[in-house]
């Protein structure tokens, strides 16, 4: 048998739903960015983001976001968004799980070079008995 059918019966529904999930928000994002107006700022967008994670040189993982969300502004100095979907949590040596997830953050002009921003995110389980993760970032951000 070839190498490339040796595979073959061993992918998990939940594996095959992560790729044809992915193929579409792949295609969503790419139609948004082709018909979106140059000017719009503000509404809709498809948000696919992968963070992943090593402690030294091993690799522990990583955790993909397909998110759709919506942003906009807050009268003339600050902004807002809000974003939720699925995350794909795919830890280095274990199988692949995909659980809910979501993401919501402020923006705002302090002065006209500052900035500030916070966001507040879960991970789900998608398992009432198993705790959901939180995250928290606060920042500023200086331009010359």
């Amino acid at each position: 048998m070839s190498r490339v059918f040796s595979s073959a019966g061993k992918h998990s529904a939940s594996k095959l739903r992560g790729i044809k999930m992915f193929k579409t928000t792949i295609a969503a994002a790419a139609a948004a960015v082709a018909f979106a107006p140059a000017a719009a700022l503000a509404g809709p967008y498809v948000n696919v983001e992968t963070n992943a994670g090593w402690t030294g040189s091993d690799y522990n993982g990583a955790a993909t976001d397909f998110h759709v969300g919506y942003e906009g502004a807050i009268g003339d100095g600050a902004s807002y968004y809000v974003q939720g979907g699925a995350t794909l949590l795919s830890p280095d040596g274990a199988e692949s799980e995909t659980v809910p997830s979501g993401k919501a953050g402020l923006g705002f002009a302090v002065t006209d070079s500052l900035g500030a921003y916070g966001e507040v995110s879960f991970v789900g389980s998608g398992d009432d008995d198993i705790d959901r993760g939180y995250g928290g970032k606060l920042g500023v951000k200086y331009s010359f």
